[in-house]
């Protein structure tokens, strides 16, 4: 039996989105994928989106998923892959997002999803996130920009993990960078009110 406690009524588990916000494989999703891991093994149901995968377009601005302002209905305009994505974020319990370091900022990715959140991001208000970043030689602003959006959205900020790696596969050889990981995963379930 797991120490942490469940989510949600009866005793569910914990739900764990993360969001990977890298255009290849490397360092982000291995890092992603390691903390999802030992969420897993804490007893959370974990998700693992890449966005690299989906087809999603950049927001066009038109405010109509605005109508209704808080409670809005969630549903935007354009029609691709952030259709399963937005019901997926409201479910989740937790939301970890994760990012290659680009102009010392989040990544291109990361950020048309984060502007494609608004016809849900009032419905964000209260979920906790956490965020991963990693960098050839600095973070920058990178985890400033998540604390900025999870702010907005008025989630509750748990932690990050940065590293620092030249090439896609260095990440998964800092021993210091794994423990990080599974010492926020173990955060995650661990927070109150989760």
């Amino acid at each position: 039996m797991s120490p942490f406690p469940s989510a949600g009524d009866g005793g569910q588990k914990l739900k764990i989105l993360a969001i990977c916000g890298s255009p290849r494989r490397g360092n982000t999703e291995w890092m992603l994928t390691k903390l999802m891991e030992r969420a897993t093994a804490l007893g959370a149901e974990t998700e693992l989106v890449l966005l690299r995968r989906l087809k999603i377009k950049g927001c066009n601005g038109c405010l109509k998923c605005e109508a209704g302002g808080k409670e809005r209905e969630g549903i935007c305009t354009i029609k691709d892959g952030m259709q399963d994505l937005l019901p997926k974020l409201l479910q989740a319990d937790v939301i970890v997002f994760g990012t290659p370091v680009y102009f010392e900022m989040l990544s291109g990715l990361l950020k048309n999803f984060m502007d494609r959140t608004c016809p849900i991001w009032p419905r964000l208000e209260g979920k906790s996130c956490a965020g991963v970043a990693v960098a050839e030689e600095g973070i920058g602003k990178a985890v400033d920009n998540l604390k900025t959006y999870s702010s907005l959205c008025r989630m509750r900020w748990l932690g990050q993990v940065t590293a620092l790696a030249k090439t896609p596969r260095q990440a998964s050889r800092d021993r210091a960078v794994a423990r990080r990981l599974q010492r926020l995963a173990t955060k995650l379930l661990a927070a109150p009110g989760v």
